[in-house]
């Protein structure tokens, strides 16, 4: 399971460059045809990882419970999303990912609970979760390059 966090790092910090270099305001931006942006994006992959890693569990987040409000499954973008809360998101894409190896190597998710998710995968432990997770995050890097084509068109 550990190579398998390591394997989510990768995609994570190329997402961090694909979108250094975008405005603020492009980040927040609707595409057309979408219904959420690339900052919720962000936001979203990390609120899910706690909420199939940790929530099923039965432990604490990682994360405040408000940030999980914002970009938990099935939430959409509520507000601008400021420089600061983007900062603080982008260092959580890395962070959490570095917290949930420390926190499978302690043992801590011995009472997961078993689910299905709405694509027909049985999750029934904790390493069916991490192992679910770059599928899950492959979903919305796809978005996040979509929108981006989408705000620039075909010259990036």
């Amino acid at each position: 399971m550990i190579k398998a966090i390591e394997i989510l790092q990768k995609p994570r910090l190329q997402l961090l460059q694909l979108i250094e270099s975008l405005d603020i305001h492009l980040l927040n931006e609707v595409p057309a045809g979408f219904n959420n942006n690339i900052a919720w994006n962000l936001g979203h992959i990390v609120a899910a990882q706690q909420g199939v890693c940790y929530l099923r569990a039965g432990l604490p987040m990682r994360i405040s419970q408000d940030l999980y409000e914002l970009y938990k499954p099935g939430s959409r973008p509520e507000k601008f999303i400021s420089e600061a809360e983007i900062k603080e998101i982008s260092g959580l894409l890395t962070t959490t990912l570095e917290q949930l190896e420390q926190d499978y190597t302690e043992g801590l998710f011995s009472n997961y609970t078993p689910w299905t998710t709405r694509y027909g995968v049985e999750i029934n432990n904790i390493g069916d979760a991490i192992s679910f997770l770059p599928f899950h995050d492959g979903l919305h890097h796809g978005y996040v390059l979509a929108q981006r084509r989408a705000l620039f068109g075909r010259q990036l």
